[in-house]
């Protein structure tokens, strides 16, 4: 087990890289930070020269490559971080230098335990990009197929275990001084980031995922998920069919090859909502990075070591909230609230739809270039606190990946309205989902599931109360008194009359020896 020692240098270190790019002064500066984690603070800034301008992306760059990906998650953690430091981070970018390609190959090697060359035709010593994970080469297999080769970093595994144990440390001693600290569950907050990269570290089920999603997108025109190769996928190395494409970010060649931008727009938006809303399993890393289009216009996406999932009762929460708060029916999105148990019972249901008319009105009737899915979701954080709410770690990626596709589709048509798009979507899903036919579906299915556990409980029912054999019920039989029962019988009476007899004289003597009796 690491030592507390060990943990509190560590932080010290990568504090001291904070305090260079100026990502220490939010700390110090707010009033809910606990007076220990400000003395630390103080202590790793000392004697460091700090921007006037707090650059967090690059903090979080510099210290490594676990630090990337906890900042890229914390970007979805304005209540935590803070909004300032939460809009920096959204720039950070997880480019690395490349590992040497002579390491990539004895790890594609050991891990397959034959050459190179019996895997792959060719293979480009260059990446195509280079992340804190892994990176990517071009390769052609022995059947002559395109493909993309994701190989992870020889010792990324070790490296992530080691920084995630002093993460855990750390969120459990600034959990324990309790206040807004224990609001926010920052415990919580790590076990999911180490969860999520977890899921990254493991290629195979970066893999699984992509397939998964592939089929659950199967009648989406228009969308696609590249194949996996799955003979030439392992824990650290995946294969999967080469995109040609232009990226989604390159507004220019977009148009130069004849795209209809705003229609491309639209298209992500309803993808992104059919994996969230639909499926309940969607693409949490869909930044401009990870979406290529294709000469036909089909937008392929790549990258899916970052997954979400949500249940489905939380799918139908989730719809009604951004229906209600589309259509300004904020008394309903405030019951949800209080039905899916985010607030606490003791608020009212009044007050807290007070409060969300604060944050949605503001925004109704503006031109469609002001209205922000992102603005928004920033305001709901704001009123968490006054209503006591903790946080939902399970709707993170969702709020993070909303951003995204929010920025992306602003960026290829700037004149979209999310709500005009998401709207008809959302009221489409609703009455499918929650309408009176779907009630009544719904109630069909859970009764016919009871009729169909009725054999099984009979025969439980059964088997702990067998029934009676196939011979005559006996006759009553007399009660016969058994020789030692009768010898028991009367030792016990001889004592007991030898017990009165004795108890009787000794009273008659206490009696004689008082005077009692003359």
């Amino acid at each position: 087990m690491t030592k507390p020692a060990t943990h509190i240098f560590r932080l010290l270190k990568w504090g001291r890289t904070l305090a260079r790019h100026g990502a220490l002064r939010g700390i110090e500066r707010d009033a809910n930070t606990p007076g220990p984690v400000k003395r630390l603070a103080r202590i790793a800034r000392f004697g460091t020269m700090q921007p006037r301008t707090p650059d967090y992306a690059s903090a979080f760059r510099d210290i490594g490559p676990a630090a990337i990906k906890l900042g890229q998650s914390l970007a979805t953690r304005p209540d935590l971080v803070g909004e300032e430091a939460a809009r920096n981070l959204l720039s950070l970018q997880d480019n690395l230098p490349p590992v040497d390609f002579e390491k990539i190959r004895t790890s594609i090697e050991t891990s397959f335990d034959q050459p190179l060359e019996n895997l792959f035709s060719e293979f480009d010593p260059e990446p195509v990009g280079a992340a804190s994970i892994a990176q990517v080469h071009r390769a052609v297999t022995t059947e002559g197929k395109q493909v993309a080769v994701k190989v992870l970093r020889p010792g990324i595994r070790e490296r992530f275990a080691r920084d995630i144990q002093t993460y855990h440390w750390a969120a459990a001693h600034l959990e324990a001084m309790g206040g807004e600290a224990q609001r926010l569950r920052p415990r919580l907050t790590i076990a999911n980031f180490e969860r999520w990269t977890n899921r990254e570290l493991d290629l195979r089920r970066e893999a699984a995922s992509a397939s998964e999603l592939a089929e659950a997108m199967t009648a989406v025109d228009g969308y696609e998920v590249p194949a996996i190769d799955w003979d030439r996928t392992n824990g650290r190395v995946m294969t999967v069919e080469w995109v040609d494409g232009i990226k989604i970010s390159n507004r220019e060649a977009l148009i130069a090859a004849g795209h209809d931008l705003p229609e491309l727009a639209e298209r992500l938006v309803l993808a992104f909502l059919r994996q969230a809303i639909s499926a309940g399993f969607f693409h949490a890393d869909m930044h401009q990075g990870n979406l290529f289009v294709r000469a036909d216009g089909t937008i392929v996406a790549i990258d899916f070591g970052i997954m979400g999932r949500i249940d489905r009762r939380a799918r139908q929460w989730l719809a009604e909230i951004l229906y209600g708060l589309t259509t300004g029916n904020y008394r309903r999105v405030a019951e949800i609230h209080f039905e899916a148990q985010y607030v606490p019972s003791y608020h009212s249901v009044e007050e807290f739809a007070t409060a969300l008319r604060a944050v949605g009105e503001p925004m109704r009737g503006k031109p469609v270039s002001e209205l922000s899915v992102g603005q928004m979701l920033d305001g709901l954080f704001a009123i968490t606190r006054d209503f006591d709410m903790q946080t939902q770690p399970h709707l993170l990626l969702l709020q993070k990946t909303m951003v995204m596709v929010e920025g992306i589709a602003t960026q290829l048509n700037p004149e979209i309205n999310m709500w005009d798009v998401s709207a008809p979507y959302v009221r489409s899903w609703i009455r499918d989902e929650l309408g009176p036919e779907a009630a009544i579906a719904e109630k069909i299915r859970e009764d016919t599931q009871t009729l169909l556990r009725l054999p099984d409980l009979i025969r439980r029912i059964e088997d702990r109360y067998p029934p009676k054999g196939g011979a005559p019920e006996p006759p009553p039989l007399p009660e016969v008194e058994l020789m030692w029962q009768r010898r028991e019988r009367r030792g016990r009476g001889l004592l007991g009359y030898l017990v009165a007899a004795l108890a009787g004289g000794g009273a008659v003597a206490a009696a004689l020896m008082s005077g009692w009796i003359g």
